[in-house]
């Protein structure tokens, strides 16, 4: 008779308690609030009773899910890691990337549980538009707003093309984002036009970088 396998070493508490959230995390985008510990548990490859063993209950492991992502500190590094020797487009659409991916998984959370977790401060909105600045800085001088306002039209624009039914409409990709908050609807003005739209970017002022593509259509949304 073949000697039985040795048992699984426990995990430290706060590892068990992370790898819950991550079992959860796709359970309540699924299911809700109606996902049962059952079928956490079995997602989790593990007994009912040791999802105890970490949190109080139910509700305190979805706070808990809900908590680390809404919490934005996570998403600061990745916006910080942003390389700033990039063109500008390329740092907006990178900036667009990390805040669609951030506000869909939020929102579709939200969108099946309710809201919770706390609204966002005013330190968070300034901490994110000190953020921006330095991703911009090198290109400020193009731009025809300030760093704070360009850090609220990248947010307003992002969070609208992220949410279907605020968008109303077939997707945007990064991509045509970027250029739309660059360039507005209007594309870039043709060379010693004092007309700049919506343009987020001052055409007039040499660019450190040749215009691409999509930055030429005309209209994105």
């Amino acid at each position: 008779m073949s000697a039985k396998p040795p048992r699984a070493k426990p995990l430290p508490v706060e590892d068990r308690r992370a790898m819950l959230i991550d079992a959860t995390l796709p359970l309540l985008l699924e299911h809700g609030n109606a996902v049962t510990t059952r079928q956490i548990a079995d997602r989790a490859g593990i007994a009912e009773g040791t999802i105890f063993r970490a949190f109080d209950s139910k509700d305190d492991l979805i706070d808990a899910v809900v908590a680390r992502q809404v919490d934005p500190e996570p998403f600061r590094r990745r916006l910080r890691g942003i390389d700033t020797t990039l063109p500008l487009e390329e740092r907006i659409t990178a900036i667009v990337a990390l805040m669609r991916d951030r506000f869909t998984t939020v929102f579709s959370l939200m969108s099946v549980i309710g809201h919770r977790g706390p609204h966002p401060s005013d330190d968070s909105r300034r901490e994110f538009a000190e953020i921006i600045a330095r991703i911009l800085a090198p290109d400020l001088d193009r731009l025809t707003v300030s760093a704070e306002r360009a850090a609220q039209v990248i947010r307003m624009l992002t969070l609208a093309a992220s949410v279907p039914h605020v968008r109303n409409g077939p997707d945007f990709d990064d991509a045509e984002i970027a250029a739309l908050i660059l360039h507005g609807i209007d594309g870039i003005p043709a060379p010693g036009s004092t007309a700049h739209g919506s343009s987020l970017v001052d055409t007039t002022l040499p660019a450190s970088a040749p215009a691409t593509d999509s930055t030429l259509i005309p209209a994105l949304h």
